[in-house]
């Protein structure tokens, strides 16, 4: 199981730290990454990290403003959230990959890579 936590209520322009990890001792996962999912619209991922070589994968919407990273322990990471704006509000998923897919050469983070899923953590960003 895997377990997030982090969100909240931020102001424009404000920070929020997502932090997931895996309650039990499974084995490692291939990748782990952060995926958002408005309702009434696709899932869309927001930022991955390949645990064997730290490769990551940015939407183009987040890139510069997110920094996603492998925890120490296994199977956890953070996503950092900078400059955040109110388009970014929306329930965020952590999750788990059990294979990682490239596509010449370059890592793409794939919803269906993806086999272990957190309960969601809702990231709200208003004045």
């Amino acid at each position: 199981q895997l377990v997030e936590s982090g969100g909240g209520l931020v102001q424009p322009g404000g920070s929020l730290r997502l932090s997931c990890a895996a309650s039990d001792n499974r084995p490692e996962y291939y990748a782990m990454g952060w995926f958002r999912q408005a309702p009434g619209k696709e899932r869309e991922a927001v930022a991955c990290v390949v645990t064997r070589d730290g490769t990551t994968y940015y939407a183009d919407s987040v890139k510069g403003r997110f920094t996603v990273s492998r925890g120490d322990a296994k199977n956890t990471a953070y996503l950092q959230m900078n400059s955040l704006k109110p388009e970014d509000t929306d329930i965020y998923y952590c999750a788990g990959a059990g294979q990682t897919t490239y596509r010449y050469g370059k890592y793409e983070c794939e919803s269906q890579d993806f086999v272990h899923w957190a309960q969601g953590t809702q990231v709200t960003v208003s004045s």
